[in-house]
């Protein structure tokens, strides 16, 4: 199972004590996570649904160590060596009445027999063979061994190579034409001598007899330079299918310098490219092996391919020259995805700009695309299930005519259904929730889903007939339920947290309303005996209108002064306004202690946030710093009028994209937050990568606007505050360049209330319980200076 959370970082050397926790400080919470207890993680079952193995730490030793429980015995033992060798991966592929499971290992094919529990070796080579699945008839295996498909016949061990890639094409030498001349003399020596006769009729009779007994050869596909993926086999064995990547030309990375090395020596650590430079480009092929023919996948064809992005109406003269281009836009299929008889095949395309997401149905004998469905965004294609790449089991096939998927059509992501013969479409869930992680049953007539229905900060466990119908709560414990189901579909492994309480495991029988009984108990003594705050959970109108929400922690005891610092969550598409614990576990616990020393403390889950939908998710298109800033403007209005805090005595923290919202806080709003410790924060997002950015500001050459209204270092000059920059030397996501050239930028503009604090070993997340020390230290030192006067 894929979990999110969990609580043990990679940093050790401080002992649990089991001393009470009477008083809250810095030193106390930024320890090694150890002392507060390792949550389980990493749950994943047998493939005969007998056993949940789990990592967990419950003696705090160096390392996590693998455990296993069962439904009925849910007293947790130790996996011995032999046990862990000869484990099955998760991964791999059933046949269809999953009795038979084949998967790769150490670079061999495996294959495993359920109801025995015995493996059979299927290879044993030094070359490595990789994703094995079954073919149609499921009387052979087929794997990929140096780019090439083979076919291993599951009863006579019959091995078949079914392509031939190769990077350059073989050439037979041909012999010479003969000129004129050397005709004739060949023709003038058959005339005059017999001997020539009878060595010519020999010759031709030899080469009649070599071609009856000629073997045909696997036709070359040659690749070249480019990068060649995805090959696959049609379930009928006729197509195959693969994508040729071409490597994107003159794309320059970064260097991050090293400087605490142990050879002494500055080491540099190559690193990413920066947004907006040339990215790779891709084509999709068939071989169609009846045909002995090689095409490709044709798009120019889909609809909307020639769509000029919405935002060129801020350009109007790029508009003009890419009306007079008429270019396709760049796309990228996965895919195909087969139909179990393997009559239809649906292909997924995103247009690289990723605006445009098309499910396709496919034409195999000729590469010709039908529309199936198109998703459009203006801002860009997103939410839980919605990307073909990455989609997590969130499509596929119901039937041999009905293909699965999520959409954010109706502004939330939800499950539908199309009819790929009649193209009709019935969407299965609705509402304003969101479908955040799905599964079909084995036997194909139930949908099971995660998703937040009853509160956007609540997740729980559904399932719903295939043909659609309401939803059945599986689960019931308030909070975050992260499930891993059975094989065989009758029990569920939860992972399970609240507000104030670490991620624990939980056994429980796929019924509706059974009992979830607890496995684990992680937390220390010492971390139990303090009285963790269970944030109130509220929410607030912001001035466009939305609801936000936001995690509340009020202090029992105000510090006369009335302050109130406002905590601001990262991004990459994430929720920190929940009833689960939290990720920012360290940041939970620093609120806690912010608030025991006179704090009010504001968390918000500001636009663009995960878990609301489609229209805060996309709110801060083409202006960071917009909507997402303003939330926390109307968060200390709310404050101010409602809780009582000083408006003059207010401050805000946060990593990352949190670091990013500080800085534009106290340049754009510096009226409203007296002083911000920016962590570990993007100063001009010219300079972040072009995955995340691209999508959010699309690229600095094409849409300079976005980039200048969005970047702190061109607003640094409306700094007023007291504001304190923390950053890892060795940051691989946010490179410390970026707030050296802030600091450059501050220098230039004879800024004097602002220090930066390095941390020469740390990546973009600390590791060292002493960086987090002196980098929470630090902050609290600012806010007890700045916020209580």
């Amino acid at each position: 199972m894929k979990t999110r959370f969990t609580l043990l970082f990679l940093c050790f050397g401080f002992a649990a004590s089991a001393q009470k926790l009477e008083v809250l400080t810095v030193e106390k919470i930024m320890r090694d996570p150890k002392w507060m207890g390792v949550s389980p993680d990493n749950i994943r079952w047998s493939d005969d649904s007998k056993k949940i193995y789990f990592n967990w730490n419950p003696d705090k030793t160096e390392r996590d160590e693998l455990f296993y429980i069962s439904p009925n015995n849910i007293k947790p033992q130790k996996t011995t060596l032999t046990q862990r060798r000869d484990l099955v991966p998760d991964n791999g592929k059933w046949n269809k009445k999953r009795t038979l499971k084949t998967f790769e290992k150490n670079g061999d094919i495996y294959l495993l027999e359920v109801a025995s529990g015995k493996t059979k070796q299927l290879t044993n080579t030094t070359n490595r063979e990789s994703n094995p699945t079954f073919s149609g008839d499921e009387g052979s295996i087929i794997f990929t061994n140096d780019n090439n498909l083979y076919a291993l016949k599951l009863n006579k061990g019959e091995l078949t190579q079914l392509t031939n890639f190769v990077k350059t094409a073989s050439t037979e030498k041909k012999p010479a034409k003969d000129n004129e001349q050397a005709r004739w003399l060949k023709k003038q020596q058959l005339e005059l001598f017999d001997i020539i006769k009878v060595n010519e009729k020999d010759r031709k009779l030899d080469s009649a007899e070599r071609s009856q007994f000629k073997v045909a050869k696997l036709k070359e596909i040659a690749f070249g330079d480019k990068r060649l993926s995805n090959v696959q086999l049609s379930p009928d064995g006729r197509y195959v299918t693969y994508r040729l990547i071409q490597p994107a030309e003159g794309a320059k990375s970064a260097i991050v310098p090293d400087y605490v090395t142990s050879s002494g020596y500055t080491e540099d650590i190559p690193n990413r490219t920066k947004v907006g430079s040339p990215q790779s480009t891709s084509e999709s092929f068939i071989f169609d092996t009846r045909r002995d023919s090689v095409y490709s996948i044709i798009t120019k064809d889909l609809p909307g391919i020639k769509d000029i992005p919405a935002y060129f109406k801020d350009y109007p003269k790029e508009l003009e020259v890419l009306k007079k281009l008429n270019a396709d836009r760049k796309v990228d299929i996965s895919g195909p995805f087969w139909s179990p008889d393997s009559k239809y095949a649906i292909v997924n395309i995103d247009a690289q700009d990723n605006k445009d997401r098309w499910l396709m149905k496919l034409d195999a004998a000729t590469g010709k695309l039908t529309l199936l469905d198109r998703q459009h965004d203006d801002a860009w294609i997103g939410g839980p299930g919605t990307g073909g790449f990455f989609a997590n089991g969130s499509l596929g096939w119901a039937d041999n005519t009905h293909f699965y998927f999520q959409s954010e059509a109706s502004g939330y992501s939800h499950l539908y259904l199309a009819d790929v013969i009649t193209g009709e479409k019935k969407q299965l869930t609705s509402g304003k929730w969101e479908v955040q992680t799905l599964r079909l049953s084995n036997n194909k007539k139930t949908f099971y889903f995660t998703a937040n229905i009853e509160h956007p900060g609540i997740t729980h466990f559904y399932r719903i007939p295939v043909t659609g119908g309401a939803p059945v709560k599986i689960t019931s414990m308030k909070g975050g339920n992260e499930i891993d189901l059975s094989p065989d579909e009758k029990w569920l492994a939860i992972r399970y947290s609240y507000s104030n309480k670490p991620w624990e495991l939980y056994v429980q029988a796929n019924k509706p309303g059974a009992k979830a009984t607890q496995v684990t108990n992680s937390t220390t003594e010492e971390f139990k005996s303090y009285p963790w705050k269970e944030p109130e959970v509220i929410s607030f109108k912001n001035r466009n209108g939305k609801d936000i929400y936001a995690r509340l922690y009020q202090p029992k005891n105000p510090d006369p002064a009335k302050p109130a610092v406002v905590f601001v969550h990262g991004a990459g598409y994430l929720q920190n306004v929940h009833y689960w614990w939290s990720s920012y576990f360290r940041e939970y616990m620093f609120n806690n202690m912010l608030v025991d020393n006179g704090f009010t403390v504001l968390d918000i889950d500001y636009t663009a946030s995960s878990g609301y939908g489609r229209d805060i998710r996309t709110g801060i298109y083409r202006h960071m710093g917009g909507a997402d800033l303003t939330d926390q403007v109307d968060g200390v209005k709310l404050l101010v009028e409602k809780y009582g805090v000083n408006p003059k005595h207010v401050g805000l923290y946060g990593g990352s994209y949190g670091g990013f919202m500080t800085l534009m806080a106290l340049f754009t709003q510096p009226d409203v937050f007296a002083s911000g410790a920016a962590i570990r924060s993007v100063t001009d997002w010219a300079h972040y990568n072009h995955g995340y950015t691209s999508n959010i500001l699309n690229e600095p050459f094409n849409d300079e606007i976005a980039y200048r209204q969005s970047s702190p270092i061109y607003f640094a000059d409306g700094l007023k505050g007291h504001l304190l920059m923390l950053h890892g030397m060795v940051d691989q996501n946010v490179n410390f360049q970026d707030i050296v050239r802030l600091s450059q930028k501050l220098i230039e503009l004879h800024k004097e209330n602002w220090e930066l604090a390095p941390y020469p070993v740390e990546d973009h997340g600390f590791v060292q319980p002493s960086s987090w020390t002196d980098e929470y230290k630090r902050i609290f030192k600012l806010f007890e200076t700045t916020l209580k006067k």
